[in-house]
């Protein structure tokens, strides 16, 4: 995520990424196939078509009906360790759509069902709701490590209405930011190019569609055929460790790293984000920041920093200084809180070493955020918030009108068009989403928030929105406080990304090729599809939870988990919680064992300033070629889950963004997001498959039987169990 936000604000003063002029398609013109695409601009406004066709209806029947069922779908599995992705709710909307334009027929009552040809609108309004409700609500979070570790079983009532208004507060906020962070060209968010482009493979015509459609069809094949493999008969492939194969009972090689470990598994090497989809620049500061985790993590353990030898060497758990995990109820008394008599018998708790740089990278990239953009991204901070005067205001005061409902969503089309972003050009065409709409949905969650926390015994007093650190040190000694603030904090956030992300596959829905009209769904159907889909997404994912930790409650609680089930998020979660929550002046405050943790804060402030220095009186070095804030925050990457996809990660990473974009730029145009889509949703299905018929979804698991490459009696890659 942090990822494609950075890529999403490029540097002001970069005039190469800025001055573009013309807008042309790159990739049918012969005159044009050597020509390299060098920043996110260039993709936005000359390799994505604008061609949209107003005719195509996206509210069927049949769209609804596939929509809330994939929602079903993808809110079952999102609490797993597998995620659902866009691509593989793509394939499958696209497959049952297709099935039904096919075999129902289009007379009687099953004609609202197959009202015409499956059309593109009516696909993306299904993804689009079908994500929203496959994204795993962090409240089910809290609600976990309630029952986990507290032994709290909350209502199901509050326990809703808790997940409805964390989930909606970021979609109000991230709809009243779209004008900022949607509607820009430069604002690319380049993980659903894959989508986009496999989309324009499926619905195309002519010789050239029917040739990148084969090459979809043959990836697709091979890797759903490949995938059988390293998830089942030969797991030493997820992971395949040269230091663990040849000492596999030595715990100095057993450290989880990455380090000339390679993955033959694209589930893990493509399980955050496509490695083919993210630009070289973002690829390139991620690699040094995977670098300097080795080196920190390696020094912070070898050097016994944090006592860090004592516990595991990857671990987000609290620990006793003897290297056992911490019991902290012993150290709470019945209103949940901290008591400090009992942590004085207790002991301080300590983390893993790899987790503290896993804190205090993260406040370094957060604090190194604001000063990248002041320094880099001044004019672009400048045009965003020119709204912000009295004129404006005094505007909107003047024609605000309270019946929302009857806006009629009509925008002005700006007189001067030529620098505005194409496609929310051709968007202007349909109604808009109000603005009041995502303020009414902003209001009625903040509300409803506030009425949960009071009445959900969360120890918050509710007038409270401050984050996470804060909130511990002006509520020192509660945990479950904390918990609450980082929902209504960090969770609205991230909410209001996948908002967006989610409107920009709407406004770019179009195909990499400009010869045939296509097709954008408009605003309110976007809108429409992503409540629907948080609100059932938010109910299943609370049945699931409940179920999951009533069936899988001991492996939820262990440090390592499973390759299906991971505790890894309630787990992190309450150790947070309890941390800062509970103990902060103990632990964080200048003095105490961690206080470098919060001091990071003032680092990242200044971290971007060498190399802003250096790009004014140098500029031939290139510094604008880093992201200060990706580097920082990579520090602490590796701290927790399945590492040995790395290696193999970035090394695809540089083959197609770097070697295949530069030497085979046509190619690269054409085939690399459409071949990435395929690695995707091959992998996709055939992990679905699996999960339900050998690896226990479904109740039972069916290993495979054992030898060398499947060591089901520890971990596949032979490394040793710490």
């Amino acid at each position: 995520m942090a990822t494609e936000a950075m890529e999403g604000a490029p540097s002001a003063t970069d005039e190469k990424s800025f001055d573009v002029k013309e807008e042309k398609c790159y990739c049918d013109d012969e005159t044009d196939e050597n020509v390299v695409l060098q920043n996110e601009r260039e993709i936005a406004t000359h390799v994505i078509s604008v061609e949209d066709d107003p005719s195509l209806n996206p509210w069927t029947l049949r769209a609804f009906f596939i929509g809330i069922g994939l929602s079903a779908f993808g809110g079952s599995l999102g609490k797993q360790t597998v995620l659902v992705s866009l691509m593989f709710l793509g394939i499958v909307s696209y497959t049952i759509g297709f099935a039904m334009e096919t075999f129902i027929p289009r007379h009687g009552l099953l004609r609202y069902l197959n009202p015409g040809p499956f059309n593109k609108k009516e696909n993306a309004f299904i993804i689009i709701m079908s994500s929203a409700a496959a994204n795993s609500a962090l409240a089910t979070e809290v609600l976990a490590v309630q029952r986990l570790y507290y032994n709290i079983t909350p209502n199901a009532g509050s326990s809703m209405f808790l997940l409805f208004s964390s989930q909606l507060l970021g979609y109000g906020i991230g709809g009243l930011m779209r004008g900022i962070l949607l509607y820009p060209s430069k604002m690319l968010y380049p993980g659903v190019l894959p989508l986009l482009s496999m989309f324009d493979a499926l619905y195309r015509d002519g010789i050239e569609a029917r040739r990148r459609l084969k090459v979809f069809y043959f990836v697709f094949t091979v890797i759903f055929i490949w995938e059988i493999f390293p998830e089942w008969v030969f797991p030493l492939l997820t992971g395949l460790s040269i230091f663990c194969l040849a000492a596999p009972n030595n715990a100095a090689v057993s450290r989880g790293l990455g380090l000339l470990s390679v993955c033959f598994d694209w589930q893990y090497i493509s399980g955050g984000v496509n490695p083919m989809a993210i630009p070289l620049k973002a690829q390139l500061s991620n690699f040094i920041g995977y670098i300097l985790c080795m080196v920190v993590f390696v020094g912070v353990f070898y050097n016994n920093i944090w006592e860090s030898q004592n516990f595991p060497f990857l671990a987000q758990l609290l620990f006793y200084e003897n290297g056992t995990v911490y019991n902290q109820t012993l150290i709470m008394n019945s209103n949940y809180e901290v008591d400090l008599t009992l942590v004085a018998e207790q002991g301080l708790p300590f983390y893993a070493g790899t987790w503290i740089i896993n804190l205090l990278s993260t406040n370094l990239g957060l604090a190194a955020t604001f000063t990248h953009l002041l320094l880099w991204n001044r004019d672009d901070l400048r045009a965003a918030w020119t709204w912000m005067n009295m004129d404006t205001l005094k505007s909107w005061r003047a024609n605000f009108d309270w019946k929302f409902w009857q806006h009629s969503g009509k925008r002005e089309v700006p007189v001067n068009t030529e620098d505005l972003d194409p496609h929310y050009r051709e968007m202007l065409k349909y109604p808009d989403t109000p603005n009041s709409w995502y303020f009414l949905t902003f209001v009625l969650s903040f509300i409803v928030g506030l009425v949960v926390i009071y009445k959900a015994n969360s120890t918050l007093p509710c007038e409270e929105t401050l984050v996470q650190m804060i909130a511990g040190y002006l509520h020192n000694g509660r945990p479950m406080a904390n918990m609450f603030f980082v929902l209504y904090s960090y969770n609205a956030v991230t909410q209001a990304l996948l908002l967006l992300r989610d409107l920009k596959i709407a406004s770019m829905y179009v195909p990499l090729t400009g010869e045939y009209p296509d097709a954008k769904l408009p605003p309110r159907a976007a809108f429409t599809a992503q409540i629907i889909g948080t609100l059932l997404g938010a109910v299943l994912n609370y049945v699931l939870m409940n179920s999951i930790i009533d069936s899988q409650r001991e492996i939820l609680l262990s440090v390592q988990g499973t390759n299906i089930w991971s505790g890894q998020q309630p787990q992190s979660y309450n150790s947070q919680a309890i941390a800062w929550g509970g103990l902060a002046h103990e632990l964080f405050s200048t003095g105490q064992r961690y206080q470098w943790v919060p001091l990071s804060y003032l680092i990242g402030l200044v971290a971007p300033l060498p190399f802003w220095i250096i790009h004014r009186y140098w500029p031939r070095l290139r510094m604008d070629y880093y992201y200060t804030p990706i580097i920082c925050t990579f520090i602490g990457w590796l701290c927790v889950g399945i590492n040995s996809s790395v290696l193999s990660y970035f090394t695809v990473a540089f083959v197609s963004q770097w070697w295949l974009r530069t030497r085979y730029p046509r190619w690269f145009m054409k085939y690399n997001y459409l071949v990435g889509a395929a690695l995707d949703g091959g992998t996709q299905v055939m992990v679905f498959l699996l999960s339900f018929a050998v690896q226990g979804a479904a109740g039972t698991a069916r290993l495979f039987p054992e030898w060398w490459g499947a060591n089901q009696g520890g971990n596949y890659d032979r490394c040793l169990s710490l």
